[in-house]
């Protein structure tokens, strides 16, 4: 690995920790500080930690990979994407924002349905914790799996050596700065990541002639490739639409919102993570649908699709602009794995530790618990990233989905519905969690097809959650005069 390289990485490796050590006198001193950083993250951090924290390596690597492979069909799921954090932030932001902190200041999602439902039982609570640890533990191990392979592909290290080093620098500044340092970090490598996202895929498209010359250049190798309806069916333009479902549900996003310092910050926030992640995009697709035409025209034999990224940054730039666009690549993934590492953590802390452990416990004594709970899980995230061969946008998917249809229905209604219940909320939890779990494991095949690939899970999921929630509710719900103050308060003020 060139000089050049190394020492970009390495300043980058010096600013995440700086940030960590930085966060951890700023904010780490209690639980609330710790886990949601005192509600005061500013417009432009909660938007590109939002980002950088929802845009995984899957950003960088499965995205531009996936366009590699099957040119504009691609697309659908970017325009999903984009469509669902815009709703998201349009919808689901101001509401939640408003609803957590009346409804006694709630700092995870399972403490929000708590409080939301006033549920004294704490099965709820229970529940969607148990959803966030199993889900998010398979999630960031995609992250690992990312970290692995660039390490593998970009720096000739074993795959295994990668998924320790990628863990051990996350867990460094997350163990320590908490929800401060993971939000500072996130914005610091939402800015890395922007300016990757265009300068690779600009200097390739230079590289192969310009726009006209690439569009030939695809049309010759392979005219499907320009065709965003090859092999897209009704049924498959629904599912890659459908990612944009997911946004609803993903806590390590949501939780932005909840942190925002105001309600009034919320829509130059989302002015600035929707310019953010439309040129993201826009840049992810673009170099891997470049990378076609370059491999083409200099026969470059790309083995794992996923690396196009890496191996264009090491082509085509000098080593100090490989080192930084590799740690662009780093950013990604790790700003993912600290935020699923940190809601994680809060869960295991906040929502069982606390609760049925010791409810008397400091604030010290649960800051010291919610450090040690990062440690466990992303050893278990390891453990479950051994397999090199993993695909990560396959992991990503199947995590994506199952808190989509678990929680995204849940949020939406609890945020809009008054009349919606307890057992309702309870009830499509469960039922969109499983239901996606079915789709993707259950023994059943049509034509020769898993019903997976058939219709993306989140599909039936979301579905099944919402009319299970509808439901239920119509037959259980029960007027509370205390809930029904709260709702009305949030109605006042949106």
């Amino acid at each position: 690995m060139e000089l050049g390289s190394i020492i970009s990485l390495a300043a980058y490796f010096a600013v995440m920790i700086y940030i960590g050590v930085y966060s951890y006198r700023k904010s780490s001193k209690d639980i609330s500080g710790y886990m949601l950083g005192g509600r005061s993250l500013s417009p432009s951090v909660t938007a590109l930690s939002a980002g950088a924290s929802d845009m995984s390596g899957w950003m960088l690597m499965g995205l531009p990979g996936a366009m590699f492979v099957t040119g504009f069909s691609s697309v659908w799921v970017a325009v999903g994407l984009v469509s669902g954090a815009f709703l998201n932030y349009l919808i689901v932001a101001p509401r939640l924002r408003t609803y957590t902190e009346l409804a006694n200041d709630a700092i995870t999602l399972p403490d929000y349905f708590e409080n939301r439902f006033q549920d004294n039982t704490h099965v709820l609570r229970v529940v969607a914790s148990l959803v966030i640890v199993v889900f998010f533990t398979v999630y960031t191990s995609s992250g690992v799996v990312a970290g692995g392979k660039l390490f593998e592909s970009a720096f000739g290290l074993s795959y295994h050596l990668g998924l320790y080093i990628t863990a051990g620098v996350v867990v460094g500044y997350t163990l320590f700065g908490g929800f401060l340092a993971v939000s500072l970090t996130d914005f610091v490598q939402g800015c890395i990541m922007f300016v990757a996202l265009i300068l690779v895929p600009t200097v390739v498209v230079m590289e192969v002639g310009g726009l006209s010359e690439l569009q030939h250049s695809v049309a010759v190798i392979n005219p499907n490739l320009l065709d965003m309806f090859h092999n897209m069916g009704v049924i498959s333009i629904i599912s890659a639409l459908a990612w944009g479902l997911g946004y609803f549900g993903q806590p390590h996003i949501i939780v932005r919102f909840m942190a925002i310092r105001s309600v009034k910050d919320i829509p130059l926030a989302r002015n600035i993570g929707m310019t953010w992640m439309i040129v993201a995009v826009i840049g992810a697709l673009g170099t891997g649908f470049a990378g076609i035409a370059y491999a083409s025209a200099t026969g470059l034999k790309v083995e794992d699709p996923e690396t196009i990224f890496i191996v264009l940054s090491q082509l085509l730039f000098h080593p100090l602009i490989a080192g930084f666009l590799l740690a662009a690549i780093l950013a990604a993934i790790m700003s993912t794995i600290s935020s699923q590492l940190l809601v994680t953590s809060s869960s295991l802390t906040n929502d069982f530790y606390l609760m049925f452990c010791n409810e008397k416990a400091s604030d010290k004594h649960l800051v010291l618990v919610g450090r040690i709970s990062v440690v466990v899980v992303a050893l278990l995230a390891i453990l479950l990233a051994q397999d090199p061969n993993s695909s990560i946008l396959n992991i990503v998917s199947n995590a994506w989905a199952g808190f989509g249809a678990a929680f995204g229905p849940v949020v939406i209604l609890s945020l809009y519905w008054k009349k919606m219940s307890k057992d309702g909320a309870l009830a499509g939890i469960i039922t969109g969690a499983t239901t996606v779990l079915l789709w993707i494991y259950l023994p059943v095949t049509i034509n020769g097809q898993s019903l997976s690939s058939i219709v993306y899970e989140i599909v039936p999921g979301f579905i099944v959650c919402t009319l299970t929630i509808l439901i239920v509710s119509k037959f259980t719900y029960k007027a509370s005069s205390e809930i029904e103050d709260i709702f009305d308060k949030v109605e006042e003020q949106h």
